[in-house]
């Protein structure tokens, strides 16, 4: 497998949903699918629970896919990842923003977010294209990769010294509390590659849940509406709603309370200087 993003899970079983938006038959998109599969634009590997993860090529080869067919369809599944691709480097408009992006999001990680306002960090950040609702905040020395996949909704708090690594995709909801000296990896390398190809999984953050400090959330990681995440534990899979996880191999701790209906208060006052 080549560089590669997740697109979902057993999109092969979902093909004929996707037949009629290419207004094709099922049996076209099939032939074409497999010839996505079998020259490097989409992948398949079977992963936990019998599920096949389909990743689609992470590079936007749309330009050299020969196949009319697959062209079209590798169009319209790239659409539907929130993220930026990786582009066919070259003299060209696509590189020139991605250059742009990388240099922003540098600046930000060597001097921004040091400076102690949440009005400066957070302007840069959406000004390099991260989504940020409001009343939500970074706080200083915490590094932003993938800016432009960065969306996080109102009333969340990013605490000091984490590293957000956004570029498959990271979606934190509202009032969600991530503690200092977290670690969020949306992406990492094929161990079974030599050429050491790069693959990304989104990583998503549902309201109200809390992740506590030096928690490392890998590729994939799904974390439920008020969940919590005990102190360094490493989590790779989805965890339930309003359940609590720790330890090796994130086991289940306990149950949180439901109903919950507080405000983390990021910006306030007292954090003036965070």
């Amino acid at each position: 497998m080549k560089h590669r993003i997740l697109h979902s899970v057993n999109l092969r079983d979902r093909l004929a949903d996707y037949a009629p938006k290419l207004g094709v038959s099922l049996p076209e998109l099939t032939t074409a699918f497999d010839w996505m599969c079998a020259h490097n634009v989409a992948f398949e590997e079977v992963g936990r629970g019998g599920v096949t993860n389909s990743y689609i090529a992470y590079v936007n080869i749309e330009p050299r896919i020969e196949h009319p067919l697959a062209r079209r369809f590798y169009a319209l599944l790239r659409d539907e990842i929130p993220v930026g691709f990786v582009p066919l480097y070259g003299i060209n408009w696509p590189t020139l923003v991605d250059r742009w992006r990388r240099a922003w999001e540098q600046v930000y990680n060597m001097l921004i977010n040091k400076i102690p306002s949440h009005n400066v960090r957070l302007a840069w950040l959406r000004m390099g294209g991260a989504k940020i609702g409001k009343g939500s905040t970074v706080w200083r020395n915490t590094e932003v990769i993938g800016v432009d996949g960065l969306q996080i909704g109102e009333d969340s708090c990013v605490g000091w010294h984490c590293q957000l690594d956004a570029r498959a995709g990271l979606r934190i909801g509202n009032h969600v509390t991530i503690a200092s000296h977290s670690i969020v990896i949306a992406g990492g390398h094929d161990l079974n590659a030599p050429e050491f190809w790069a693959f990304g999984a989104p990583i998503a953050i549902e309201d109200y849940a809390w992740i506590t400090t030096r928690v490392i959330l890998l590729p994939g990681a799904h974390i439920g509406e008020g969940a919590v995440v005990a102190a360094n534990t490493v989590v790779s899979k989805p965890v339930e709603a309003y359940t609590i996880v720790g330890g090796q191999g994130a086991k289940v701790l306990g149950q949180r309370v439901r109903g919950l209906n507080y405000k983390v208060g990021g910006k306030g006052l007292f954090t003036l200087l965070h």
